[in-house]
This record gives structure tokens, sequence and C-alpha cells, in this order.
């Protein structure tokens, strides 16, 4: 029995090697006890801002002049605030739109430096100069700062704020996406379509694009919890969304008052408990996938 231990052992691996790239990193997202634990914390989250208009009676503005600064109750099961709105339906409505912002402006950042940093690699050497210049200027400005005077010239609203968080996101994955695709381009594969005459949106589409996934993939992820973060802070300052819309940020706004930090906090703490959770969660995820895209991860 114990003679044939390690033959065991190495048909396992061999059917380990056996299996498709995707299916082993599927493996390895889930044998990642931190991921599996953010899908879990996540997935209730995105469920109940989603469907909360099916089964919460209570709109996120309407106002219950009965109830203000009431405490949790069976009728408002996170209590109220300063002029009667349900603070259930309005961290559910929040959690509506800081995802929201935070998975367009994601979007929009994946296609923006995925396209920079691949026409970068494949472009030649005078435009890829070019490009990473701009590049390196777009990073050495202080986010922070540049954040603020963006939100100042552009105002407050949904989609100012996208075009914000959006802008600050796309150098540093342009930078990733060119180093990956420096090496890529000297395959014979790439080789060889360009000798047959292939153009720069072929090699983006049919090369570029499949081997970048994993980075596209796992940047994403940290992206969102980034973006997430982001919007709360713009909203917590007054130049992301403000009242009467509500946003984890602006929830979280209400904590500057002493009376309501103290006397009040089912106003404030719902909100950054939803937005700490999620982060974490979403952090989470995106470690496991991280892992689960390493080759050197692999298990043998």
């Amino acid at each position: 029995m114990n003679a044939d231990a390690p033959i065991a052992a190495r048909a396992a691996a061999l059917r380990s090697r056996s299996r498709s790239p995707l299916r082993r990193a599927l493996g390895r997202f889930l044998r990642n006890r931190a991921a599996i634990a953010g899908l879990l914390i996540l997935a209730p989250v995105l469920l109940a801002v989603l469907t909360y208009p099916l089964w919460w009676r209570h709109a996120p503005n309407s106002i219950d002049l009965r109830a203000l600064n009431s405490g949790p109750t069976a009728a408002h099961w996170l209590g109220t605030d300063g002029v009667g709105r349900d603070t259930l339906a309005r961290l559910l409505q929040g959690g509506r739109i800081s995802l929201l912002i935070a998975s367009v402006s994601v979007a929009i950042s994946l296609c923006v430096g995925f396209v920079v940093g691949a026409v970068a690699a494949f472009g030649g050497r005078a435009l890829d100069g070019m490009i990473m210049r701009l590049v390196d200027l777009a990073m050495t400005l202080p986010p922070v700062i540049l954040l603020l005077v963006l939100a100042s010239i552009t105002g407050t609203g949904i989609l100012p704020t996208i075009f914000v968080i959006s802008l600050l996101s796309w150098p540093v994955l342009s930078r990733m996406v060119r180093a990956r695709l420096l090496e890529l381009r000297e395959r014979d594969f790439v080789v060889a379509s360009r000798g047959f005459g292939a153009g720069l949106g072929h090699l983006l589409w049919r090369h570029a694009l499949p081997n970048s996934l994993d980075i596209l993939v796992v940047y994403a992820t940290v992206q969102v919890a980034n973006a997430i973060l982001l919007e709360a802070g713009l909203s917590f300052l007054g130049m992301g969304i403000v009242p009467p819309e509500a946003s984890w940020g602006n929830m979280l706004r209400a904590a500057r008052s002493t009376v309501v930090l103290e006397l009040h906090p089912w106003q404030w703490m719902p909100a950054g408990a939803a937005l700490v959770a999620t982060v974490l969660a979403i952090n989470f995820i995106g470690d496991g996938l991280r892992d689960a895209f390493d080759p050197r991860a692999d298990i043998t």
C-alpha cells in the first residue's frame, strides 16, 4: 500500500497538469478560504441592494414626520434620520449608488488602461515612448489633490463622480498591461501574425486581450474596492453624491454632527459597517483571484 502512494501522487499531479489553466485557477480560488468568505459576505449585500424595492416598503426619500430621529422599531428596522427618512432604505439605495459608481468607473478605467498599455506595447518604439511619458506625467500628479480639483470642476452627482474616479485609475493598469505585452510581442505567433499583415486592432483583440485577461480581472476586483472608498470620501466631503440622493459616503457625513455621533448612531453606523464589510469582502476576493491566476501557486 505504501509503495503505491508515490504512484498515486504522481497520477494526481499529472491529472492536475492536464486540466485547463482556467480550471486550475478556479480550483485554487475555491480552496482559498478568505476568498470564499468574501463571496459569502458580498453576495447577500449585492442581493439586498439590488432587490430591496421588492421587499422593503419604505422608499429612500419618503418622509415620516411622526418618526423624526427615531431609533430602530418594527416599522423602521434601522431607525430614521433627522427628517424622518428610513435608514435601511437609504442604506440599501446608497449601496446601489456606491456599487454602480464603482463598477462603471472601473469598467471605463479598464478599457482606457488596457488600450493605452496595449497600443504602447504594439505600436512601435516612438509611439511607446510618447504614450509612456504621458502615463508617467499622469502618475506624478498627487492623487488626492487631483481628485479634489477635478471634483470641484465637474461638480457633484453620479456622472461627474464616475468621471473623476475613472480618470485616476487607468495609469497603473496601462503600465501593467504594457509590461505583459512587451514580452508577448516577441513570441512566434505574434511575429507570424504581423508577418501575415495583421493590423493593430487584430493584435489587440486576438492576442493582447486574451493574454492580459488575468491582469484585468484581478485589477478590476481590487480597483472596485478603491473606487467605493474614493466615492465615499468625496461624498463625505460634499463633493460626490449629495442629498437627497443616498450613498454610504454622505450617510457617514451625518456623523460630523456631535449630536448625531453620540445620540443617533443608527444614522451612520450601518453605512460605516456596510462600507467596511463590502470593501473587505472585495479585497478578499481580489486576493483570491490574484493567487488563483498566479502560475507559481499551481498545485503539483
